[in-house]
């Protein structure tokens, strides 16, 4: 469709963000339909918007070439019946849900409210998940995990389900993701700690979330941020899905419900381990920390 556009010199997607959105589609619609006044065109602009009238008034006008627009109208049609098979698998998915859930009590925990509310992206069932979610894991909200949405949560309990006692311990799961080091020793000495390739999709689902968390001001954005410089970004994302992975272990094991403390309690929470092993290890050379601040010793748990 886009080409269609600029092959008749139409450079609306330089205007309208989404042409498949509110605005885009009318406009199209009215195209394939023989419509050709870009000032009646411009008639459909969603009051959300952001280009003015003007502007798209000048982005449809142009060269109504019939064979572009016939090339136009055709995939158009194309998207309309991807659109509706789209529906008909949310459809499809919707109804296994309630399949599942129908023999599970619902749980005596209430479902929280959500973290964040956005709004869903193009890719996404059009019902509520988060619902039936909560009853098939026993009143466990994995949203409540940052960088996890339900969708997200959907394809994870996918791949994994429900029952993490098939493996045995956190580092058990972790390790059947792939997301652990596979560590190479010969004669007491580190050769290699990469870890195993794989095609697991829970784990590629993971490393996807932990990208996301890198410019969120969470404790796990902030994880993700300090391993990126000591370790590399590659090898960041590696690490902060294996912890992405050991909450949602946790999580659906009922040891753990999470609550984000926040990047600056989880930058405090470093500094004082760093502060503590400094002063370990000054005492062992026979030296004392002293505050620049307030010239006191720094001794003890550093707050």
């Amino acid at each position: 469709m886009q080409k269609a556009l600029v092959q008749m010199n139409l450079p609306l997607p330089l205007v309208v963000s989404d042409i498949t959105g509110v605005t885009g589609l009318r406009i199209l619609r009215d195209i394939v339909a023989g419509r050709r006044d870009p000032s009646l065109l411009a008639e459909h602009r969603d009051h959300r918007c952001r280009a003015s009238k003007t502007e798209i008034v000048a982005a449809l006008t142009g060269n109504y070439r019939p064979e572009h627009v016939f090339v136009l109208q055709q995939n158009l049609e194309l998207f309309d019946a991807c659109q509706a098979q789209l529906a008909a698998c949310d459809t499809a998915i919707e109804a296994h849900l309630r399949t599942l859930t129908a023999s599970i009590a619902v749980p005596t925990t209430p479902l929280p409210p959500p973290r964040v509310t956005k709004k869903p992206r193009d890719n996404e069932p059009r019902f509520e998940v988060r619902t039936p979610l909560h009853q098939l894991t026993g009143g466990v909200d994995l949203t409540q995990i940052d960088g996890i949405t339900a969708y997200t949560a959907l394809k994870l309990l996918s791949e994994i389900g429900t029952d993490m006692c098939r493996w045995p311990s956190e580092k058990h799961f972790t390790s059947w993701l792939t997301l652990a080091p596979r560590n190479k020793i010969s004669g007491g000495r580190l050769l290699s700690s990469r870890t195993q390739p794989s095609a697991n999709r829970a784990a590629a689902i993971l490393r996807m979330t932990a990208m996301s968390l890198g410019r969120t001001q969470t404790a796990l954005g902030a994880f993700y941020r300090r391993m990126a410089a000591r370790i590399g970004k590659p090898q960041a994302i590696t690490a902060t899905a294996r912890k992405l992975a050991i909450l949602i272990y946790r999580a659906l094991k009922g040891e753990l419900v999470y609550r984000d403390p926040g990047a600056d309690a989880y930058d405090d929470q470093q500094r004082t381990r760093v502060l503590r092993r400094l002063r370990l290890r000054a005492a062992t050379l026979g030296f004392e920390l002293v505050s620049r601040e307030t010239g006191e010793l720094l001794d003890g748990v550093v707050s």
